[in-house]
This record gives structure tokens, C-alpha cells and sequence, in this order.
């Protein structure tokens, strides 16, 4: 399986993961998304359609490409939990003491709500760009049962990965076509994303102008 280059970053990582499926097989796939996973803007967007195209192409069967992606993404979840039971609550409450705009009762608002919320979270994290790979992160640092974040991970990342690897199974060259409605989806996340991220700035600046008005001798 060959890719014609057109000099872009993201043909250049296309071209190398077509070369490590070509040289493992369908553990190469695997390898690429669970790298995708520790280093979000790799996009599995591309790599999952590649492996249903490889597949297609009787480099390795669909059931392969689903089960080694699927491990792969398991394999870099984890990963990301570790680090996250590793930073833990206390490591994270004297982080965030350190940090402009934010309060120790937002961490501890956070965790109460994933510890309520958490398993739905990492389902369905495991199924919007970007958040798919940090999701795990608060998971490990709630330290979520190892077999329900296992579970929950495998069941998310299953559903991902077969939309993806089945598409490229079925559109063969023509895979690029799921790239262009991946990317929507992903600047949505972004956009949506960036919105809260800037209600939250505007939101806490004027808390604190607030508080300091009331501080102030008359």
C-alpha cells in the first residue's frame, strides 16, 4: 500500500504509518493509535481509515485491524491513567494553588462530579478528538476501578475505532471523504471547547475584580 506525498506534516505521518502497517501488520496500526492517544494531534481520524483500507486490501483482516486498533487505544488510555493516579488530588490541589484564575474548590468541584459522573465521561470522551485521550486522565487521577475504566475505555474506544476502520474498509481510496466530516466534528469540539474556556476567564477576572472592589477600604 502506497501514499503519494505531498510534502504536508500529515501526509508525511500517513506515509509513516502505511509503512509501519506494511512492515508489522495490523500491530503497527495498533502502535499508531496508541501513540495517538499520549500525543492527541495525531489524528486517528486518518490512521483508523488506513487500517480499514490495509484491511481491505488483504494486508491483514478487518477483525485485526479492529482488535489491535481497539488494544492500541486501550494500551495509551491506560498510559494516560497511570499519569493521572500518579498526579493525584493533592499533587493537583498544590498545582492549581500555583496557577492564575484558579481555586483549590475547582479541583475539588471537578472531582466530585467525576466521581458522580466519571463512567459516562470516559464513554463518551472516548468519542470526541481531543478529549478522547485526556479523559483519562482525571479518571486516573480519581482513581477510577481499574476494570471499569477498562471496560468503559474498550466499550468507547470499540465503538470509535469500527466507525472509523469500517469506513476506510468500505470507501477504499476514496477514504479521505471521512477525514473532511471528522474534521468538522473536531473544530466543533474546539469551538465549543474555547467558548467555556473563555466564560470561564471573563467569568473568574470578574470574580476577582469583584472581590477586591469589596477588600478596598471605602
Amino acid at each position: 500500500m502506497a501514499m503519494a506525498s505531498d510534502g504536508s506534516w500529515l501526509t508525511a505521518l500517513v506515509d509513516a504509518v502505511v509503512g509501519l502497517m506494511n512492515l508489522i501488520g495490523a500491530p503497527g496500526a495498533g502502535l499508531a493509535i496508541a501513540l495517538e492517544n499520549l500525543f492527541p494531534p495525531l489524528p486517528s481520524e486518518v490512521i483508523l481509515p488506513m487500517a480499514g483500507l490495509a484491511a481491505a486490501r488483504g494486508s491483514f483482516s478487518l477483525f485485526e485491524a479492529l482488535a489491535w486498533t481497539t488494544a492500541g487505544s486501550v494500551a495509551g488510555a491506560f498510559a494516560l491513567y497511570a499519569l493521572g493516579a500518579w498526579l493525584g488530588i493533592d499533587r493537583l490541589r498544590a498545582l492549581v494553588r500555583r496557577m492564575p484564575l484558579l481555586k483549590v474548590e475547582d479541583v475539588d468541584r471537578t472531582v466530585a462530579w467525576f466521581q458522580r459522573h466519571g463512567g459516562k465521561a470516559v464513554f463518551f470522551g472516548r468519542m470526541l478528538p481531543i478529549f478522547r485521550s485526556l479523559i483519562s486522565i482525571p479518571a486516573g487521577v480519581t482513581r477510577m476501578p481499574l476494570w471499569r475504566f477498562g471496560l468503559l475505555t474498550l466499550a468507547g474506544s470499540f465503538i470509535w475505532n469500527a466507525v472509523f476502520v469500517l469506513s476506510g474498509y468500505l470507501l477504499g481510496d476514496q477514504w479521505h471523504i471521512v477525514e473532511e466530516y471528522a474534521g468538522v466534528l473536531q473544530y466543533a469540539v474546539i469551538a465549543v471547547a474555547a467558548t467555556a474556556l473563555v466564560w470561564f476567564t471573563v467569568n473568574r477576572v470578574r470574580q476577582l475584580r469583584g472581590a477586591s472592589a469589596d477588600s478596598d477600604p471605602a
